[in-house]
């Protein structure tokens, strides 16, 4: 486990709720010099607790007015049975998230539609052919708050 100290938190807290910001930025909003901020950030990547940076899509904006969480549960489980789901999922355009997971179900997806009729096309066409799929139980998604995290 890395230490983290007031500065990284307060970096780490500040790059979450805007990956773009710069080491300058960073710099005057925390009173340091950008030479004391770029290296904090490189020794956090460094330590891999800044695991990489990523862009976050409406996807709203995007015209995918639908999301649903999907647990999966295979109907037969192996290693093979295993990466030819993950591989075949990740393929799929509107899963936006593979999770292997513990528990009722053996993977959390994330699916994204334009619209109900269109999820049902994906769930019947795409989702259901994969291979070793057995149960499925699908949560639409009605709103969603981004919440910053265990730093506060």
């Amino acid at each position: 486990m890395t230490e983290l100290d007031d500065l990284d938190r307060r970096l780490l807290r500040a790059l979450v709720a805007d990956a773009t910001a710069t080491a300058g930025e960073l710099a005057r909003r925390f009173g340091y010099s950008q030479p004391v901020i770029w290296r904090r950030i490189r020794r956090l990547q460094d330590a891999g607790v800044i695991a990489g940076r990523r862009v976050d899509l409406d996807h709203a904006r995007l015209g995918f007015g639908v999301s649903v969480f999907l647990g999966v549960k295979l109907a037969t489980k192996g290693r093979v049975s295993l990466e030819d789901f993950e591989r075949a999922a990740s393929a799929i355009p509107e899963v936006q998230m593979v999770e292997h997971v513990l528990g009722l179900y053996d993977y959390r997806l994330r699916v994204v539609a334009r619209d109900l009729a269109d999820f049902e096309r994906v769930l019947r066409r795409r989702i259901m052919t994969l291979p070793g799929v057995g149960d499925v139980e699908a949560n639409v998604l009605l709103s969603e708050e981004r919440l910053p995290g265990p730093l506060g």
